[in-house]
């Protein structure tokens, strides 16, 4: 099975767990470095924060999954009449870990490449598109405005245009 084959049946299985999302598109945004890996070998700290966050505020509308090279967020971008809208609570996460990986680092996580905020999603014809969203410097911190300027701008690239028909562009 390839990536892209395990990917679909990742983003298949996270659309059948939330059957009520219809009017939106199932997509995956990861934190990852750009070499190296960003997981809890070594980025302890960081890692110790996320999961205070998740504790603190559980995921009602993304589910959250950890890779070796940097954790995932699957969510939805609902499609509204002016564009797409992605939940506050997924643009707090990626602000959360984007914070902790830079506070991870300061109290003594190993300092890697560069973060960069991936979103990936298929278009209209079953494709798989990526788009890097933003890269950022370890240890550089970014605005929660500017995290969610940058992931509604790349939605509106990345999701299928809806021409007045249902179209289910995952179960391939």
């Amino acid at each position: 099975m390839t990536w892209a084959d395990e990917f679909l049946q990742r983003m298949n299985e996270f659309k059948a767990s939330f059957p009520s999302r219809r009017n939106g598109v199932p997509v995956s945004i990861q934190l990852r470095v750009s070499g190296g890996s960003f997981h809890r070998e070594h980025s302890r700290h960081a890692y110790q924060m996320i999961d205070e966050y998740l504790y603190s505020h559980p995921p009602d509308n993304f589910a959250f999954e950890e890779q070796e090279s940097g954790p995932e967020l699957l969510a939805y971008v609902s499609l509204i009449t002016a564009g797409v809208m992605l939940t506050s609570s997924v643009i707090d996460f990626v602000t959360a870990i984007i914070k902790a990986r830079s506070d991870g680092i300061r109290h003594g996580d190993r300092k890697s490449e560069p973060l960069e905020l991936v979103m990936r999603a298929f278009d209209e014809h079953g494709t798989l598109r990526e788009e890097k969203v933003l890269t950022i410097d370890p240890g550089q911190g970014v605005s929660r405005y500017l995290i969610e300027k940058a992931l509604l701008s790349s939605a509106n690239k990345m999701v299928p245009k809806n021409d007045g028909k249902k179209k289910d562009v995952i179960n391939k």
